[in-house]
């Protein structure tokens, strides 16, 4: 479905990113995979990952918290000269804290990462895009800007806000051919889901879910693949709630 696409994804090297890579590369994705630090193991897994699919990836340094780095990333996939088709915004992190024992510190990082860190790459990844005029952009949110879950106070509003800016960007780059669009996950089966999820409070929110049980990575994936491919081409400015009916 994606055969002869490029693709960049970032957080690749677990949960959500890695399934989202591993998928785009079994429908013929050629993929720029980002990750914080290519460790060897990481370079083994996509090496075997391409040469299965007939496909090339390329490990591509990426530090949310580091706009420099985020500049040079953008930089080197420029420099291989080659047509990008997808920009999945998968990178983030999470915390967990009661609003009034949540510091503006503690808001700001959230932000960084996940909010600023996501409109500064996809304006550098954009313009490049400008070329083609066209392309898929696909922010990962989350259900917590949505459902405005207790303790998210500060990871929900970075979360939110994506999901605002990805209406905004899709008015404006979609007379140029580029889609933008959201995808909110709902509880994931992934580390970040565990180590943010209490038990007690996992039981109970898998209690609202229509489907009664956790999402697992590749089924967010699924919904990556549908949004990068022109099965989708008349979809754009939407966020797409793959919660399991939360």
């Amino acid at each position: 479905m994606l055969k002869g696409k490029n693709a960049i994804i970032t957080g690749c090297n677990r949960g959500i990113g890695k399934a989202i890579l591993s998928l785009f590369a079994e429908n013929g994705a050629n993929i720029w995979a980002c990750v914080r630090t290519i460790e060897p193991e990481f370079c083994e897994f996509i090496n075997d990952l391409a040469e299965r699919n007939k496909v090339w990836i390329k490990p591509i340094q990426f530090d949310l918290s580091d706009t420099a780095v985020i500049k040079s990333a953008a930089k080197e996939i420029s420099a291989d000269k080659q047509p990008i088709d997808v920009l999945v915004n998968n990178a983030g992190a999470i915390t967990v804290a009661p609003f009034l024992m949540t510091s503006l510190d503690k808001m700001q990082e959230m932000f960084d990462l996940n909010y600023f860190s996501y409109m500064q790459f996809s304006q550098l990844i954009a313009r490049q895009m400008l070329r083609k005029k066209k392309g898929s952009i696909i922010n990962l949110s989350s259900s917590a800007a949505i459902e405005g879950n207790e303790g998210r106070a500060a990871y929900a509003g970075a979360k939110a806000a994506v999901i605002t800016s990805t209406k905004v960007m899709a008015r404006e780059l979609g007379s140029v051919g580029i889609r933008v669009n959201a995808i909110a996950p709902g509880l994931t089966q992934t580390d970040m889901m565990t180590g943010s999820t209490p038990d007690d409070a996992l039981q109970t929110t898998i209690e609202r879910i229509a489907l009664r049980r956790v999402g697992e990575p590749s089924e967010i994936a699924g919904a990556a693949l549908f949004l990068a491919t022109d099965l989708s081409s008349y979809i754009t400015g939407q966020t797409l709630s793959v919660d399991g009916g939360m």
